[in-house]
């Protein structure tokens, strides 16, 4: 597996995360055997959040790879907070308590990362800061980053927070790549043109921040997947045709489209297929064309100006 820097620090982490959200679809002896098998495929960067399985999908992954010192100096781990029943909570007591939570179940005594999950529209800066200033000297987390947030959001934080930020999640897929269209429709007249999120795809290259695309092969919210789907006929047409070039699924060539943006993405994979996830890992072997990007690109709908 091809490996990349995490933002500006200095962890040298695979192209490719394995998203942990749905571990607990697997029965315990199928969660070792997909675990063990991402280790040897080089996929040891491990994406969780308290919330997934209302904290159960940590658990289950800390079982399934029977977490020791030994196994915890070769693996990633990266979790995320913020998220509760009907709110969002980036309050000091609230982060200290998620990070605790998430170190139990995953049984170790630190994160590699801590991502706060989504934006919360009360946060003071002064309290995360107090909160990741805590994390930082105990030990429990050594880097810090965001998910779904635009660049306002980040400088926010960024006012109190001392922290280099080395990541942010956003959902970005080939049929969701706004944060990419507007880019081409600048001043222009048309939904594409549209400024959805502070130009974060900008943003987060003049700062060196990771962006982890999440639901690479979903359209939509959570609508379903795009591959091999009846409503995306060109789409799939063209993804196969450059899938058949280099001899790989339609599921590699999803990948290798984020993988070939310059931007130095890590696509987030939520699959807990093994065949799926070895296709994705391919991906990382495969340098798209510019002429097949843009192939690609415009065959979901997106029209250049």
């Amino acid at each position: 597996m091809r490996t990349m820097k995490l933002g500006k620090s200095t962890l040298e982490v695979p192209v490719v995360s394995v998203g942990c959200m749905r571990i607990n679809s697997l029965e315990k002896a199928e969660a070792e055997h997909f675990v063990h098998s991402a280790l040897e495929l080089g996929a040891n960067f491990f994406d969780h959040a308290d919330i997934y399985g209302g904290g159960t999908c940590e658990e289950i992954f800390s079982e399934a790879i029977h977490m020791n010192d030994d196994i915890r100096e070769k693996i990633f781990l990266q979790s995320k907070c913020g998220i509760r029943e009907g709110m969002f909570d980036f309050s000091k007591e609230h982060i200290l308590e998620s990070v605790d939570g998430s170190l139990k179940r995953l049984k170790t005594d630190y994160l590699d990362i801590l991502l706060l999950h989504r934006p919360d529209t009360l946060v003071d800066p002064e309290e995360v800061a107090e909160a990741f200033d805590i994390l930082e000297r105990s030990g429990k987390v050594r880097h810090f980053g965001v998910s779904n947030q635009n660049p306002m959001q980040i400088e926010l934080l960024k006012k109190s927070v001392k922290q280099t930020i080395v990541a942010n999640q956003l959902q970005l897929s080939i049929t969701n790549a706004n944060m990419i269209s507007n880019g081409f429709n600048v001043n222009m007249e048309n939904d594409a043109a549209v400024n959805r999120d502070g130009s974060i795809l900008d943003y987060c290259r003049l700062n060196d921040i990771t962006i982890q695309p999440w639901s690479p092969f979903q359209y939509g919210f959570f609508e379903g997947v795009f591959l091999d789907n009846d409503k995306f006929p060109e789409l799939n047409q063209k993804v196969n045709e450059v899938a058949n070039k280099y001899e790989v699924s339609n599921t590699t060539i999803a990948i290798a489209w984020l993988l070939r943006h310059p931007a130095n993405m890590q696509p987030v994979i939520g699959t807990m297929n093994e065949v799926r996830l070895k296709d994705c890992c391919k991906a990382s072997e495969i340098s798209l064309t510019r002429e097949e990007w843009y192939g690609i690109y415009r065959a979901a709908g997106n029209v250049l100006p």
